[in-house]
């Protein structure tokens, strides 16, 4: 049992380990020297040598060693830590220069009982290291390859304990004596786009070292073998993800994979048991983002390789790194193998939580790690003290005076209208309320979790709204255009007149007989027939072809007519030509304007009511009414960003023509939804209409005949235009009340 001593100071000095592991600082912890007496084992000396490539550094203990010390190593700043659990440091000193290669110094740190060594690189180096006796012997390759254990004799070991590898490369401890052959190699696409090559080794023992090399991923097996049947190409283009090829071959004594994915990629490499697992996932180009990295992880990368380990060390490990607080029940137990390489700190929990079934609540910078089931059993159980709790909690009562929402507005909230469904009410089962609109008061009874939701609310929701002003202006332009052409032609023979008058009267007026010249030139002529003074009719109508200009809007057409007649023969032509023109434009608007709230609808009209009759259920008839109005209803929005949306509905109607059964009543309707900034104007729509007619009235053949046949035809020509435009513009009223 560790003496009171180190429980009193354990916070401090696991605070002062982290500083160092992180940072490099030296921490100052002379006064920790009598913990050392109550440890297993402790660390007595530290010296480095080195041999060609490799920098060998050997912790003396004072004990014999049963199990390699757990590491871990960081890319920035380069780092290698090792911790040695059960173990004091009798140095007599927190740091040790060695200045071999790129191994600048060591730091030794206490904490509780255990003691971490960091090595402190000017770069990233793989490492492994190995048990001789009472000694752990540590192997830095100063070239970043993969190193060999040695002894302390500087011979290669016959197996190293556990190796952790940094980047660039990933590297396993040694596989064991005699060459094992990979169990299987299978490629899955992931849920994200990601290609997993998934390969089960032979044991949870095998060297893996994972690089990159240009623009493939290579992995070699160390002292493996492969079976026949696994020696192939893989084309796994059709998966879709970045992976196009996968080749597996065997080299030498050892086992070469090459990944080649195409297009941005990064890869990870895991280990869980025996079986390794490479991604390769897609990245997407982001042009506000200077880097590309891990989706969904955000943390600092780091470097795992654990060779059959507790998983609580795992958790220690990744707690000292992030300077989180990481308590772990007591049910979570077990051994794991587990690899990374240049992940973050958050997905290596991530994996190790779900290789072991575990999950985590975390509070502030507190991480509580348990079993799923244990957790959700916990959860249960305090949701159930709280219903329990809230059963039996007092009641208050607290008064809520609201300014600018109206107290019957909290009905449906608080589940007092008969309609309300009871489960969306805010108020608890014992909960009331009492709603005063004389006064726009809330009387609340409930117990005081309650209260405070009901006082948030009210503060929410009791605000001035916002004020629109909308103006609409609805244009209506017409040009009209009519043309009318016509004529008239008529004959006369007067030797045919009977009764031998030797006078006859044309339209009323006495004419004498046609021995000189005739008087009657411009008269309307075959309009009526000719007549004696006396009365004798003398001939019937001279008219021949009758086709006048119709008049237009009630006018009617202008007429020029022309007698031509022969005094010898008693004979005469009359031609009546006939013409109206009628050209018109006009333009109506109206402007309807109306103020309204944020989100409140709003209309205006003006206009008439029609009368019209319509039978009843009794037989008898009523008199009801129809509306021909000009009439502008709206709903503004405003948004966050100043803008207005609007859902409009505007109606022009006029009275139209009459008919049997009434006025008929012509009708424009627009009805939208439109984004306008404020102060802007919108077109919400318009109509154009255009009308053009032509129509001739002929006599056949006749009406035919080039420049001469007009004088036996009538034509006529309409040329109407019509266009209707609506415009709408919002502004927001200044809120005189928040600068109040």
């Amino acid at each position: 049992m560790m003496s009171p001593q180190p429980q009193k100071y354990f916070s401090q000095l696991h605070a002062r380990m982290l500083v160092i592991a992180r940072t490099g600082v030296l921490a100052c912890l002379a006064g920790l020297a009598g913990v050392a007496a109550a440890q297993e084992n402790a660390i007595q000396s530290i010296t480095a040598n080195q041999q060609g490539a490799n920098i060998i550094i050997r912790v003396a203990m004072k004990n014999p060693v049963a199990k390699s010390p757990i590491g871990f190593s960081i890319t920035s700043p380069a780092r290698i830590a090792l911790d040695f659990p059960g173990t004091a440091n009798a140095t007599g000193k927190t740091a040790q220069d060695i200045g071999l290669g790129d191994v600048r110094n060591v730091n030794v740190v206490q904490a509780g009982d255990r003691s971490r060594l960091v090595f402190n690189l000017t770069k990233p180096l793989n490492y492994v290291t190995a048990v001789d006796g009472n000694a752990v012997v540590v192997t830095i390759d100063a070239t970043g390859a993969v190193p060999v254990a040695m002894n302390a004799a500087g011979i290669p070991a016959a197996r190293p304990v556990a190796a952790v590898a940094s980047s660039p490369a990933m590297s396993t401890s040694m596989a064991p004596l005699g060459r094992q052959a990979l169990r299987d190699i299978d490629f899955r696409r992931g849920s994200n786009g990601e290609g997993r090559i998934v390969i089960d080794l032979p044991n949870n023992q095998v060297g893996v070292d994972v690089r990159q090399q240009g623009q493939t991923v290579v992995v070699d097996f160390m002292k493996t073998s492969l079976p026949e049947v696994l020696r192939r190409r893989l084309d796994v283009t059709d998966f879709g993800t970045p992976v196009s090829i996968v080749t597996t071959m065997a080299q030498g004594d050892n086992v070469r994979m090459v990944i080649e994915p195409k297009g941005l990629w990064e890869h990870s490499a895991y280990q869980s048991d025996t079986q390794l697992v490479i991604e390769v996932r897609p990245i997407k180009e982001e042009p506000n983002k200077l880097s590309q990295g891990t989706q969904g992880y955000r943390g600092e990368k780091l470097s795992l390789n654990f060779q059959n380990v507790e998983v609580r060390a795992v958790l220690q490990v990744i707690a000292d790194f992030t300077g989180l607080n990481i308590i772990t029940s007591d049910t979570v137990a077990g051994n794991l193998t587990l690899r990374l390489k240049d992940v973050p700190w958050d997905q290596a929990l991530d994996i190790v939580m779900q290789a072991k079934g575990l999950d985590m609540r975390k509070n502030g910078s507190v991480i509580w790690i348990a079993p799923k089931d244990e957790l959700l059993t916990k959860e249960k159980l305090e949701l159930e003290q709280r219903a329990q709790i809230a059963e039996l909690e007092p009641l208050k009562t607290e008064t809520y005076q609201l300014n600018y929402q109206k107290a019957e507005a909290f009905k449906l909230v608080f589940g007092l209208d008969g309609a309300a469904d009871s489960k969306n009410r805010i108020l608890s089962k014992r909960g009331s309320a009492v709603i005063d609109p004389r006064t726009n008061q809330l009387f609340v009874t409930d117990i005081a979790s309650k209260l405070e939701d009901i006082r948030k609310l009210v503060k929410k929701t009791d605000i001035a709204s916002r004020q629109v002003l909308i103006e609409a202006r609805i244009v209506e332009a017409d040009d009209k255009f009519s043309r009318n052409l016509g004529a008239k032609l008529g004959f006369a023979d007067l030797r045919t007149l009977r009764g031998g008058d030797a006078g006859y009267q044309l339209n009323g007026n006495t004419r004498g007989a046609l021995t000189g010249t005739y008087q009657g030139l411009g008269e309307q002529t075959g309009q009526t027939a000719l007549q004696t003074p006396t009365g004798t009719d003398l001939g019937g109508n001279s008219q021949f072809v009758n086709l006048p200009a119709l008049g237009i809007n009630g006018s009617n057409p202008a007429s020029l007519a022309i007698s031509l007649f022969s005094a010898a023969a008693n004979r005469f032509l009359n031609l009546e030509l006939s013409a109206l023109e009628a050209d018109g434009k006009g333009k109506i608007i109206s402007s309807p304007r109306v103020v309204t709230a944020d989100q409140l609808k709003a209309l205006i009209e003006q206009g008439t009511e029609l009368p019209y009759q319509q039978a009843t259920s009794s037989g008898a008839t009523s008199v009801s009414f129809r509306k021909a109005n000009l009439r502008l209803e709206v709903t503004p929005q405003i948004t966050p960003d100043g803008n207005i949306v609007l859902d409009v509905d505007v109606n022009k109607d006029s009275v139209g023509v009459e008919t049997r059964a009434g006025f008929a009543i012509d009708t424009k309707h627009v009805k939208t939804q439109v984004l306008v900034e404020n102060g802007g104007t919108v077109v919400l729509g318009g109509i154009f209409q255009q009308t053009e007619r032509d129509a001739v009235a002929k006599v056949p053949f006749l009406g035919d005949i080039p420049v001469l046949g007009n004088v036996f035809k009538t034509t006529s020509r309409t040329n109407d235009k019509t266009e209707l435009l609506i415009f709408i513009t919002p502004k927001i009223v200044a809120d005189r009340l928040s600068s109040r």
